[in-house]
């Protein structure tokens, strides 16, 4: 054999090692990608499984308080129009942005359960109120594993090399972070 036999195989054989490193670090990185694209979907349904739970509540939270506050028809039925505005949102959005508001309602509704002595007596009443608390934490705990997931999607897509794929593959950061409504964020007044 010649040597520019020898030295055309060897960059030929060097190009075709360097080609398939790349096709594979390629597909890796996608692979990554789809697997935290899926993460954040996964992360969503849990969170979506708990505010079902919530949701499944509510009416039985609801009518338990009627029976003691009837002049509160207004929070009743402003708290059951929201459950459905929650039941009717199609995206993640929609349903971020009516779970945050059904929250306030909430919120609501057990301001007036603290009003009515015989009501927080009521065994029904603190049951409902033992589970709606429990759902409240499971919400926070998934919607922290959500926005955690999105955060790892999210700087995966946006970090070097996976950026290049995730840029010729379609992947796009997400938006759909959990946040705190607007009254949150204030400190609460307390008066005595």
């Amino acid at each position: 054999m010649s040597k520019v036999l020898i030295a055309a195989l060897v960059v030929v054989g060097t190009f075709l090692l360097v080609a398939a490193v790349l096709v594979i670090a390629f597909y890796a990185i996608n692979n990554r990608l789809v697997a935290l694209q899926e993460t954040c979907n996964s992360s969503w349904a849990q969170v979506d499984t708990v505010l079902q739970r919530r949701y499944d509540l509510i009416p039985n939270l609801v009518n338990t308080v009627k029976g003691y506050a009837t002049h509160e028809k207004t929070l009743l039925e402003d708290v059951t129009r929201l459950r459905s505005q929650w039941a009717a949102a199609r995206t993640t959005e929609e349903r971020a942005t009516a779970a945050t508001q059904l929250e306030a309602g909430l919120g609501r509704l057990i301001l007036v359960a603290e009003q009515y002595p015989d009501l927080k007596a009521s065994a029904n009443f603190r049951d409902l109120q033992y589970e709606l608390a429990g759902t409240e934490n499971r919400i926070a705990v998934e919607r922290q594993r959500y926005n955690d997931a999105v955060r790892a999607y999210n700087t995966a897509v946006r970090q070097f090399p996976s950026s290049w794929v995730a840029g010729v593959m379609g992947f796009k950061p997400s938006t759909a972070y959990f946040e705190a409504a607007t009254p949150a964020r204030e400190a609460p007044k307390v008066q005595f």
